[in-house]
């Protein structure tokens, strides 16, 4: 079982789930930059683990963006001395193992050839997907999400070089209740979502509970068969 992390040009993360642990030490040492969508365990959890591990090797600090509410709760709760050291004055506070950049929705950060732009999401506590632009053309990532305002969804439909939508279906819809209150989306609310979507790249599932992929898959088909997505599986590579 493996929670969210999308790595981009192997220096670069969305999100810290356990699939960082996919990497070698070699490839975490390379990572420069991490954009985090919010504070939930399932996306912060390797963190704290690869700090540990590869800080000392590496020679500067490890630049994690996210919002100032997101990084209030990893400062409280996380990197606390309690729970785990505070790298951000370890070895010292003029060269620490990790330096937080606080962000704010709408905000873009070019990292290399590629530009991370904050977009607000509705989710049980501040958070944000990210539009990736880049000459090649665009990625879009939900990140964890219920149904969004059109203002989410005008910025997705207006991003005319958009080539990849990565969107969240964790709940099947006997678990709509479930769904509604720690604000995700099951396949009826996802079907609704989509009536949003006016353009043309191409759509891809993440976050579905383990073992009920394909019972939320056919519950999308039986909504709408005429959906068009795929589901993104451990270890899928995605060219913008």
């Amino acid at each position: 079982m493996r929670t969210t992390s999308l790595l981009f040009d192997d220096r670069v993360l969305i999100d810290m789930g356990t699939g960082v642990g996919d990497l070698s030490l070699g490839a975490m040492e390379a990572i420069d930059t991490v954009f985090l969508t919010h504070s939930h365990l399932d996306h912060i959890v390797a963190l704290p683990l690869m700090l540990d591990s590869v800080g000392p090797r590496r020679n500067k600090p490890l630049q994690v963006c996210a919002l100032k509410e997101t990084i209030e709760t990893l400062q409280a709760h996380i990197f606390n001395g309690s729970v785990w050291p505070d790298f951000t004055a370890i070895p010292t506070a003029e060269t620490p193992f990790l330096r937080f950049e606080p962000i704010v929705p709408g905000q873009s950060i070019a990292v290399d050839n590629k530009n991370f732009q904050a977009i607000v999401v509705n989710h049980t506590v501040p958070a944000v997907g990210y539009l990736v632009g880049s000459d090649q053309g665009s990625f879009a990532f939900t990140g964890d999400t219920a149904q969004n305002k059109e203002e989410f969804w005008d910025v997705i439909n207006d991003c005319h070089d958009l080539k990849h939508l990565v969107i969240e279906t964790s709940f099947v819809d006997a678990d709509a209740e479930v769904a509604l209150v720690s604000r995700h989306l099951n396949p009826a609310t996802f079907v609704e979502e989509m009536a949003k979507y006016r353009n043309s790249a191409r759509v891809w599932l993440t976050h579905m509970m383990p073992g009920f992929e394909e019972e939320i898959t056919s519950q999308i088909r039986q909504h709408n068969s005429a959906l068009d997505f795929s589901i993104l599986k451990r270890g899928d590579r995605i060219n913008i």
